[in-house]
């Protein structure tokens, strides 16, 4: 994080995983993780095939206790055999014994500190002395150097993977579930890998918070450089969903941090099947890599900013654009496409040098400054060269594109005083969240609190390439606490994607709610009923309750704590057997599968949060 405005990769030590070491100068690998049972020998190959044939540089299986854990090896062998060798890796929760089994079998082994060693999440907050922490800690170093030992013995990585979701109550009652918890839960570990000399570890903080997450990677990147830690780091957004969402969600809190050059290996975690993260994952780091080299962006950042507690930019309010109000969105119609979906129907639109007679009055309209006509519902728009111009029009909105570039004294000066102005912040850099942030930052500097509307232009045909770039160049200035609503424009799709697009990136930044948010983990060996389907049956009965939080988990690993965030929970309590959460709270227990959605939507009935379409 030394430098906001130029990417280069963060310089991490190298982890030796197999065959594919990770880290330092190695590529961004991609991985993801098998939905299959870890018992299911050919059920297991079979899938790990795939995903390797389709550009998994490790593929991931969850490994509930010994048994499993040692089947893995018989996995291994049989890929082996079969002429792949692609690392293999564990994924352990609640079982030390297994993952010192898992150690002997696969090239690396996760473990999640938050329930390694710390009793099961119970949500019961309780004092502990200092005596009492420090015996905790003693507990955690004597089980996991054995572990440790046996890494060594057969050169076994391992990943140190902590939860938003899943921190034990003991750093609950200390810390809280904050981004400072989730490091400190980290720190604790790699210092013990530090004291033993065992270098192979990676490091993964996880959230279905975007915000939370890119936070308190940031901070983590912060706390490991002050005490001389390098570690190479997994990055993934938890229970990101499916479809759109899941793309968006995972682009913005993955593209965030790969933009600071943080990041050595990927997982993309949809709710779909595995292979098909593989893919995604891929065109979201070549897009990344894209910016390598680029025309340096030279400025510095604004005194005082810090991105690990970054607010919102303070901005003025001009016609309830800025300041507090929610960020809003112009949809750029100038072609000609005045179809709109209700779900996602934008705030202005810009209409260029047309004047349609078939939009209703209610839709706002930007209108290029010369071919503007003075009527209730019409702002004037202009370019950088017309600035002077601005005095020229006494209407209560105007709106100017202008580039980094174009922020020149005097310009920065009619921004301060004209208090009618919105700024369209716009870029053609290779690196163009380099050149908007150094706007932004020469804004905050000059004390000109202009409120600043994002603006990208795109030429993607593959609406799933377009998600993903706008979520990256959106979403990591939105984290940033820069934007008071955003312009996508992109030849080759339909304007209404795009507009479902701005919606989406704006959700999963959590600046602006618009529609239900599904918290829906991925699948994996753990899940207890069919995840896809369960997803379309929950997301048909509920997608009309705008502004709810639903948590949809296969399993009890991370659910009440990925549900934290959520207002309702639906969880595998057992085979086709479901629990149901209110918040925190588990209200009903073990229904059958059959009646589970049915329950859901009851029980947000009674609790007064449903409205009919």
């Amino acid at each position: 994080m030394e430098d906001f405005f130029n990417y280069r990769r963060r310089k991490s030590s190298i982890v030796n995983i197999g065959n594919t070491p990770l880290g330092g100068d190695n590529p961004i690998r991609i991985q993801s993780m098998a939905n299959v049972s870890t018992m299911d020998t050919d059920a297991a190959v079979c899938q790990a095939i795939r995903m390797i044939e389709a550009g998994a540089e490790y593929v991931r299986f969850t490994a509930q206790g010994e048994r499993e854990a040692r089947n893995l090896g018989v996995i291994r062998k049989q890929l082996s055999e079969a002429g792949y060798t692609t690392p293999l890796v564990a994924d352990i929760h609640f079982n030390p014994r297994a993952a010192d089994a898992a150690a002997e079998e696969v090239e690396k082994v996760r473990i999640n500190p938050g329930n390694y060693v710390d009793k099961v999440k119970t949500f019961d907050l309780q004092e502990y002395t200092d005596e009492e922490y420090a015996a905790e800690l003693q507990k955690i170093r004597d089980r996991f150097i054995p572990f440790l030992n046996i890494c060594k013995a057969h050169g076994t990585a391992i990943r140190i993977g902590v939860n938003h979701g899943s921190l034990s109550d003991r750093i609950m009652s200390r810390y809280g579930d904050t981004p400072e918890g989730m490091v400190a839960s980290c720190m604790e570990f790699l210092r013990i890998c530090r004291d033993e000399n065992f270098p192979d570890v990676v490091i993964s903080i996880k959230a279905s918070n975007t915000v939370v997450m890119v936070k308190t990677v940031r901070l983590l990147v912060r706390t490991m450089e002050a005490e001389d830690m390098y570690y190479p780091l997994h990055l993934g957004v938890t229970e990101a969903g499916d479809g759109e969402d899941g793309r968006i969600k995972s682009a913005v809190g993955i593209g965030a941090l790969l933009s600071d050059g943080i990041g050595d290996t990927i997982r993309v975690s949809l709710s779909e099947d595995p292979e098909a993260e593989i893919p995604v994952a891929r065109k979201l780091v070549d897009y990344i890599l894209e910016r390598e080299g680029h025309e340096p962006v030279e400025t510095s950042p604004a005194p005082g900013y810090d991105p690990v507690t970054a607010d919102r930019r303070h901005s003025r309010v001009t016609e309830r654009i800025g300041g507090n109000f929610p960020p809003v969105v112009i949809s750029d119609r100038s072609n000609g496409d005045f179809e709109f979906d209700h779900a996602s129907q934008p705030d202005y639109i810009y209409i260029g040098k047309e004047d349609p007679e078939n939009l209703p009055d209610n839709f706002r309209l930007l209108v290029d400054a010369h071919f503007w006509k003075e009527r209730p519902n019409a702002y004037p728009f202009f370019i950088a060269s017309e600035i002077d111009e601005l005095k020229d029009y006494s209407v209560p909105l105007k709106f100017i594109r202008l580039t980094y570039r174009d922020l020149t004294d005097r310009v920065i000066e009619v921004l301060k005083q004209d208090k009618s102005v919105i700024v369209i912040l716009s870029t053609h850099h290779r690196n163009g969240i380099a050149a908007e942030r150094a706007a932004m930052h020469h804004l905050l500097a000059a004390g000109c609190d202009v409120p600043v509307i994002l603006h990208r232009d795109y030429r993607e045909t593959d609406i799933e390439a377009l998600q993903l770039k706008a979520a990256i160049d959106f979403g990591t200035l939105l984290l940033d606490g820069f934007g008071d609503g955003i312009m996508l424009h992109n030849e080759g799709s339909e304007t209404m994607v795009t507009d479902s697009c701005m919606f989406g990136i704006l959700q999963a930044t959590r600046t602006r709610i618009s529609k239900t948010e599904y918290i829906s983990c991925p699948s994996c060996g753990r899940t207890l009923y069919d995840l896809q389907t369960t997803i379309a049956r929950i997301k048909k009965a509920t997608s009309h309750l705008k502004g709810l939080k639903i948590g949809i988990m296969g399993c009890i690993v991370n659910g009440p704590g990925e549900m934290a965030d959520a207002d309702y929970g639906y969880v595998g309590a057992g085979k086709n057997r479901i629990s149901l959460y209110k918040g925190k709270e588990c209200v009903l227990k073990n229904i059958p599968e059959e009646e589970a959605v049915e329950r859901l939507v009851q029980l947000i009935k009674e609790s007064g949060d449903w409205t009919d379409h």
